[in-house]
């Protein structure tokens, strides 16, 4: 009767019996050294030809900074501005009651509220997108267009609540 004998390959499906290399750890990358996306002389988020692996998402380069802003963040942007824009409504209101009851008209006191609304929705689209992409929203066009919107809202809401 033959023996048979096991040798290490052929026990590699079984837990603890396999001998497996040694991890060698977590590295952070050179911060120096060029990202791999660019030395590989492809276009950012391509990969080599030949390459099965997954492309990678394209990041936003101005000036040296980069960005990835991610659909999840832009998710996560949008639900706190609407959170956001639901408090604004309740404080439009408590607004309009307070100029209400320092006897300015209802009328007067409603637009300074709905002012007052677009004041800080404004400001609040601003600071959202600012933290969401920094890259791509803090340039001067965003930023002109929702701090002039706010400033001419303020203007009015003052003009308003005062009649």
């Amino acid at each position: 009767m033959a023996q048979t004998t096991t040798t290490p390959d052929s026990m590699a499906g079984h837990q603890g019996q396999a001998a497996k290399p040694a991890p060698q750890g977590f590295r952070l990358p050179d911060p120096n050294a060029p990202p791999p996306s660019l030395t590989d002389g492809g276009a950012l988020g391509s990969n080599p030809p030949g390459s099965t692996a997954a492309p990678t998402i394209p990041l936003t380069s101005i000036d040296g900074v980069r960005s990835d802003t991610l659909p999840r963040d832009l998710a996560i942007g949008g639900g706190i501005l609407l959170v956001l824009v639901i408090a604004f409504f309740f404080a439009k209101g408590a607004y309009a009651n307070l100029l209400v009851g320092k006897r300015v008209a209802p009328r007067s006191a409603n637009a300074a509220g709905w002012w007052l609304f677009v004041l800080l929705t404004s400001l609040a689209t601003c600071g959202v997108l600012a933290v969401v992409d920094q890259v791509r929203f803090v340039t001067p066009i965003y930023l002109a267009s929702f701090l002039g919107v706010a400033l001419l809202a303020l203007i009015l809401m003052l003009v308003t609540g005062r009649r």
